[in-house]
């Protein structure tokens, strides 16, 4: 079996994509380097269960890989084992964000591709911290979702660089207390997102 130094080495070889910096994410707060956050990708279209679907705005991307199953949508369910304790339920430590406030979201990268959307969602009123994520745990609709590309076909897209950030505002959900955020970038020249989760409290 592979160990833990083993499977990040494997992950430092392969090029990655981005994670969430701003508010941080789980993955940003509990690893001390990029490698197990930005590799936490699964298919697109969440809360989508199956993979081989296209997408609804623009049909000629590439279909979706399939999405993370229920109880593993921190860590994407990611193959290698690189970050399966993303996916426990613990007391995680929270940012504080404010109940209705604009928010600024910030993502980093390893490896850039052409994007078609973010869309973030949040848990339930009612949700359980006690039982793991899973997509009844979450609205089925996303608070904030953003396009910026709109329909434009992925190969007329330019290529965007690598490694600057990209920065845009959101408007947080009315919620009080202890939520989970799920921010997910959705590529359009691949089958895949980038799943990443934000452990927050609301006041």
């Amino acid at each position: 079996m592979a160990t833990e130094e083993t499977a990040r080495a494997a992950m430092r070889a392969t090029p990655r994509h981005g994670w969430m910096t701003e508010p941080p994410s789980r993955a940003q707060l509990l690893f001390d380097d990029p490698y197990p956050s930005c590799a936490l990708e699964a298919g697109k279209f969440f809360p989508a269960t199956q993979g081989g679907l296209t997408d609804p705005v623009q049909p000629a991307d590439v279909a979706c890989d399939t999405p993370p199953p229920d109880g593993k949508i921190a860590s994407a369910g990611y193959p290698h084992g690189g970050a399966p304790q993303l996916d426990e339920v613990r007391d995680w430590p929270k940012v504080e964000l404010v109940s209705g406030a604009r928010q600024k979201v910030v993502w980093s990268f390893r490896q850039r591709h052409k994007t078609r959307r973010y869309n973030y969602f949040v848990t339930r009123e009612d949700w359980d911290p006690a039982q793991p994520l899973s997509r009844a745990q979450f609205e089925p609709e996303p608070f904030a979702r953003l396009e910026p590309n709109g329909d434009t076909p992925y190969w007329e897209l330019p290529d965007p660089p690598a490694r600057e950030p990209v920065e845009h505002k959101i408007t947080l959900p009315q919620r009080k207390g202890y939520h989970v955020i799920l921010g997910v970038w959705e590529v359009a020249d691949t089958g895949a997102a980038c799943y990443q989760v934000i452990d927050a409290h609301f006041s």
